[in-house]
């Protein structure tokens, strides 16, 4: 029996999606354990940086007061007294006309204010004792990196949500953290549909295709933050089917399906979600490719399940498994990040659908231009290697033409935005 679907927008699939309230519980992993993972807690910092009054050059430690009255007919000649590296400290007084020399980074003695630079100093050596002239009005904290200055003790140097990157990994060992509070990847399962699928390693037979989905969506998991579990492929056989589903939920969190979602004979998905007793949030979207996504929820599981083709189940993870996956994640910003572009190609044909257009991205004069990558079919799966970005190509009578402007969907980009450009999201 033919199912008849009604079409809502990406903006209110995604609005659907995204209601999930649903957080990863969490958990504490090494240090050297935790880059691209998302940080379960605020990290506050428990010490000033720099923890101490740090010397920006090499020069001389000195009082800034004693320099005022410096100048290039009148010099003032201080007695060096002693010799600072870095990590060492200096803990007698320096007095009036006194200098200490000192290398970058080194902590600058209690009693200076100042430092002056190697350059700027003559340097000279009187009766076996060494001193500089200095010429020149010094100021109070000149090229002195005072305490705190970069982050101050009791300051969040990091929120909760942020995917841990190599900055925050630096930030961590500053402060030391060895050891951090992360969210738990939330698990997703993939299932394949169809008995016209061989495994990659199978050789090509006549009516068959290699089960490529698959593998490109556990990569796009584990991208998104996620723990990839390949589950194999669903037979043609609604109660096999529906026990592998059944099995298959008692181990992850969310559990995408690539094929079996459009209205055919042999499409058991629709059935399944029925006698799972599953919530269809939707099952038909006003976009092109993966028009036919579904999405379904049983409890706080979600069943997400993607066209067969390439390109819509690329564009289908993109826009509503990679968000659920990060917001789970406690990312504040789940959603891939927007820009503006340029596009390059005609697209004469009127559409009532939002086309999403898999594109190759290039600066031409201060501005991002938007080249179509390969055959603009859902079936064509050459258009996704080698893209960078999606365009997005809302309904229009009139088609677009070179030279538009349009909005784009960064697939490089790491970090994301707070909002779809769809406009759907959990806060609407």
């Amino acid at each position: 029996m033919v199912q008849l679907r009604t079409a809502i927008s990406i903006d209110e699939a995604i609005k659907r999606v995204m209601t999930d309230s649903k957080t990863q519980p969490t958990e504490t992993i090494d240090l050297n354990e935790c880059a691209n993972r998302f940080l379960a807690e605020d990290l506050i910092a428990n010490e000033h940086v720099p923890a101490f009054d740090r010397a920006l050059y090499d020069g001389y430690a000195i009082r800034f007061e004693d320099t005022m009255e410096a100048t290039h007919t009148k010099p003032i000649v201080f007695e060096v007294i002693g010799e600072i590296g870095a990590g060492s400290i200096f803990c007698s007084t320096v007095n009036a006309f006194q200098a200490v020399r000192i290398m970058t980074g080194a902590e600058i003695p209690a009693s200076c204010n100042a430092m002056i630079m190697l350059e700027d100093v003559e340097q000279f050596t009187e009766d076996h004792v060494q001193k500089i002239r200095i010429t020149q009005v010094v100021s109070n904290g000149e090229r002195v990196f005072a305490k705190g200055t970069e982050i101050r003790q009791g300051a969040c140097i990091a929120s909760k949500g942020t995917q841990i990157n190599p900055g925050v990994i630096g930030l961590l060992a500053t402060f030391g953290f060895h050891q951090v509070n992360v969210r738990k990847k939330p698990i997703v399962g993939i299932l394949a549909t169809g008995s016209e699928l061989l495994e990659v390693d199978e050789p090509l037979i006549p009516g068959k295709i290699r089960n490529s989905n698959s593998y490109m969506l556990l990569s796009q998991v584990v991208q998104a933050g996620g723990e990839a579990i390949y589950l194999g492929k669903l037979e043609d056989d609604l109660e096999k089917s529906i026990q592998v589903i059944q099995e298959a939920l008692q181990r992850v969190d969310i559990l995408v399906t690539t094929g079996g979602v459009s209205v055919g004979d042999y499409d058991y998905l629709p059935a399944i979600y029925e006698r799972l007793g599953a919530t269809v949030l939707f099952n038909k979207i006003a976009m092109r490719p993966g028009s036919v996504t579904t999405v379904a929820k049983l409890g706080e599981q979600y069943l997400v399940g993607l066209s067969g083709n390439p390109s819509a189940s690329f564009i289908g993870f993109e826009l509503f498994v990679r968000p659920l996956i990060r917001k789970r994640l406690g990312s504040s910003h789940p959603h891939l990040l927007s820009a503006q572009a340029i596009l390059a190609d005609d697209y004469p044909n009127p559409n009532n659908f939002t086309q999403v257009i898999r594109t190759k991205c290039v600066f031409e004069n201060g501005h991002i231009v938007a080249i179509s990558n390969g055959l603009n079919m859902s079936n064509a799966i050459t258009s996704i290697a080698g893209a960078d970005a999606l365009a997005i190509l809302r309904p229009t009578q009139t088609g677009y033409q070179k030279g538009e402007m349009i909005d784009i969907l960064l697939l490089a980009a790491e970090k994301g935005q707070k909002h779809s450009v769809f406009g759907g999201d959990e806060d609407a």
